[in-house]
Order: C-alpha cells, then sequence, then structure tokens
C-alpha cells in the first residue's frame, strides 16, 4: 500500500474524530483534496486556496534567499571582517539566523491555526502559509525566539481567528504581528543597531563600559531609522545592499516578485501603482517644502524631506508593504476605483508617517494597517455611487 493510500486509509477510519482537521491539513499538504461537487452549477479552475497562497510563496522565495546573504553581509561588514556578498561565509551565517525565525514562525502559526481547527470543528486553512513566510521578513534578525512567539500567537488569534479566520479577516495578520512587537518591545525594533546581527550586544558592550573608543567609529544605519537622512548609494538601496529586515531591502528582487503576482493575476497592478504615486506625491510635497525655505537645514524635519522624492521608493521597507501586504486579497478594497483610493493613500500616509514621526520608520506598516480598516468603507461608497448612478441612467431612459 502506497502513502496515499494509507492515508485515506486512516482519513476514512478517522471520521468524526476531533483531531480530523490537523490529520486533513497535512493530507492536503501532501496532496491535492480529492473533493469533488456533484449538483449545481459550478466553475471549473485550476487554481485554489493552497495553489494562490503557495504562489505568493514562491515570489517570497527569492527575497528569502537574498536576505539570507545579506544577513551575513552586513555582520561581517559591520564587524570589521568584510566578505563577499555571494561568499558561503556569508550564506551559511544568515541561513542559521534567518532559518530559526521561519521554523518559529510556521510552528507556532500552524499550531494556533490547528487548535483552533480541532476547537470549531473545521478543517485548517492555507492562510497561513503566506503569513509565515512574511513574518520572517519583515522583523529584526536578531529578535529573541520567545517575543516572535508570543507576537505571532497575537496576531493569529486577535488578527485573524476572532474575526472568523481565513478570508474574514479585516487586518493583515502579519502587519498586526509586527505591529504587536512594535508596540510591546520597541527597544528591539527600532533604532539603527537592530538590523545587523550583533550590533545591539555591541551597543549593550559600549553602555556596559567596553573600549568605546574602539568601536565609536563604526557606523551602522539601517536606512531610514530614527529619521537619519539616507547615506547608501542609489545602487545599494537598489539591489538591497543594506541593513534591514531580512527580507525588505532588495527593491529589484521584490519588483521582480511584484511583476510575478501581476502576471499569474494573484496581485492587484491599480494597488501597486496607486501606492507608489501617492508615495511619490507626498515626497514630492515635502521636496517642494523644502525648496520654498519653509523648512530649514538642520532642523528636526529637514533630513526626510529633503530626501529625493522617489528615494523613499527604495528605502525601507515601502515596497515590500506596497507588492506583498497592500494587495493583501482579503484586507484590501475589492472594486477597482476603490483599490486606486485606498491605494494612493496607503503610499500618501506612508511618507507623512515616515518624515514627521521618525520614531515609527516604517510608515508602510501603520498606513497598510490604518487603510485595511477603511477599504469596507472605501468600496461601500463606491458601490453606493454606482448604484446611484445606474438608477439616474435608467430614470433618464424611462423618461
Amino acid at each position: 500500500m502506497g502513502l496515499k493510500e494509507k492515508l485515506d486509509s486512516i482519513k476514512e477510519k478517522g471520521k468524526g474524530k476531533k483531531w480530523l482537521p490537523a490529520f486533513e491539513a497535512f493530507h492536503t499538504f501532501l496532496y491535492t483534496p480529492d473533493e469533488t461537487t456533484h449538483s449545481g452549477g459550478h466553475i471549473k479552475g485550476a487554481d485554489d486556496l493552497k495553489r494562490t497562497m503557495m504562489m505568493v510563496v514562491l515570489a517570497l522565495i527569492p527575497c528569502l534567499i537574498f536576505g539570507m546573504f545579506n544577513t551575513g553581509f552586513q555582520h561581517f561588514k559591520a564587524f570589521g571582517t568584510p566578505v563577499d556578498f555571494l561568499s558561503m561565509d556569508a550564506f551559511w551565517f544568515g541561513f542559521l539566523k534567518v532559518l530559526p525565525l521561519v521554523v518559529v514562525s510556521y510552528v507556532v502559526g500552524l499550531g494556533v491555526e490547528v487548535l483552533f481547527a480541532i476547537i470549531k470543528g473545521h478543517e485548517v486553512e492555507e492562510g497561513y502559509f503566506v503569513t509565515g513566510m512574511l513574518v520572517p521578513l519583515i522583523v529584526p534578525i536578531d529578535i529573541p525566539l520567545w517575543m516572535l512567539s508570543v507576537s505571532v500567537i497575537f496576531g493569529v488569534v486577535i488578527g485573524k481567528e476572532v474575526f472568523g479566520g481565513t478570508g474574514m479577516n479585516i487586518l493583515n495578520p502579519a502587519l498586526v504581528i509586527r505591529a504587536f512587537l512594535f508596540f510591546a518591545y520597541p527597544t528591539w525594533m527600532s533604532g539603527d543597531k537592530v538590523w545587523v546581527q550583533g550590533a545591539v550586544e555591541r551597543a549593550n558592550e559600549m553602555a556596559a563600559g567596553a573600549d568605546v573608543a574602539a568601536i565609536s567609529g563604526e557606523t551602522i544605519l539601517g536606512g531610514i531609522a530614527q529619521g537619519n537622512p539616507v547615506t547608501h548609494s542609489l545602487s545599494d538601496m537598489f539591489f538591497g545592499f543594506i541593513p534591514g529586515s531580512v527580507g525588505e531591502t532588495s527593491t529589484f528582487l521584490i519588483l521582480l516578485a511584484g511583476l510575478f503576482l501581476i502576471f499569474t493575476k494573484i496581485g492587484s497592478w491599480r494597488i501597486m501603482a496607486s501606492s507608489i504615486l501617492g508615495a511619490i506625491v507626498m515626497g514630492l510635497i515635502f521636496n517642494g517644502v523644502v525648496d520654498v525655505g519653509w523648512i530649514k537645514e538642520g532642523s528636526k524635519f529637514y533630513g526626510l524631506m529633503s530626501t529625493e522624492y522617489w528615494h523613499h521608493l527604495l528605502i525601507g521597507g515601502f515596497a515590500f508593504g506596497v507588492v506583498f501586504m497592500a494587495t493583501d486579497p482579503v484586507t484590501a478594497s475589492q472594486t477597482n476605483k476603490g483599490k486606486w483610493i485606498y491605494g494612493f493613500l496607503i503610499g500618501f500616509i506612508s511618507i507623512m508617517i515616515r518624515v514627521f514621526n521618525p520614531a515609527y520608520p516604517e510608515g508602510v506598516m501603520l498606513a497598510i494597517l490604518l487603510m485595511n480598516v477603511f477599504a469596507p468603507t472605501i468600496d461601500h461608497y463606491i458601490v453606493k455611487g454606482n448604484v446611484k448612478g445606474r438608477l439616474k441612467r435608467l430614470k433618464a431612459k424611462i423618461a
């Protein structure tokens, strides 16, 4: 008897058992579900939720692998022993740091999903496949695993399960997890050192009276952290050779992933394009304010206001948030016109938060969560306007 036949036999014998949802989750992970419809009109398609989720995970894989190389590269560079970016030293160092984040994210998150499936008596949903990969890519490399575990539990329970599970949540679960981390453990999520492995420990040594003179000349920047002007080359920012969260540094790879999601009709090009447009408009406004002299050089907001408007697209997590989170089909606007409004406001608000509140350097996280809340309202008024327009045209024809 083959593995599939053995699993089918166990599934048949386990009908009605409390643990069956957990077993079915493992079964459908290995094999395509065998359920078929027998009545009514149905549209046949080659895709299902699992395939859709796996396509997004596939788009994330290059960012994950690049993040492993970059983690090692930034570590060795910061501590005075630079290595080639594509060296095995850089990769293995990053691999051993990133892998535990991925494992904890999936084990804890899927554990919560299975627990709720058993309690509620329904199948385990595939939605966490993407969230589980997103989470390790948007957190600092040195985040303690217990903090990540607590945050994942909070994000899955509060961000999704309390609303009814996959397809019912109003907030992006991965961003809920990151927001919990940000507000519950701010010292691990802010500053210009948390993005390079070991830099926090080095800073603690300095504070404890280590040889400050020997290390005070090192500069470890986290892009726009704490309102510092961008000091990296445009090439490094575009290709991703800069400190940052594991998967968000390479705008080039994120751009390719965005094109892949658009081509496969999984990601909305309207949301991506309008988010970029909104960020450019806000950046141009800030540049204009600096040009007319309303903000003087050396003032609190001058650094990021004077940053070229299009540079904002390359730094921080803006590109990653727009491609992989703003386009979440569950929490984003559903109408075409609504997607333009939704995306534009995400880009606009992201740059506004980034500049005006350096304590929140990743404005895209808060902007997307805010617009997740307003997405249903946007769609409501778009649909209401369409209905009024049709009624008006109908009355005109009747008259």
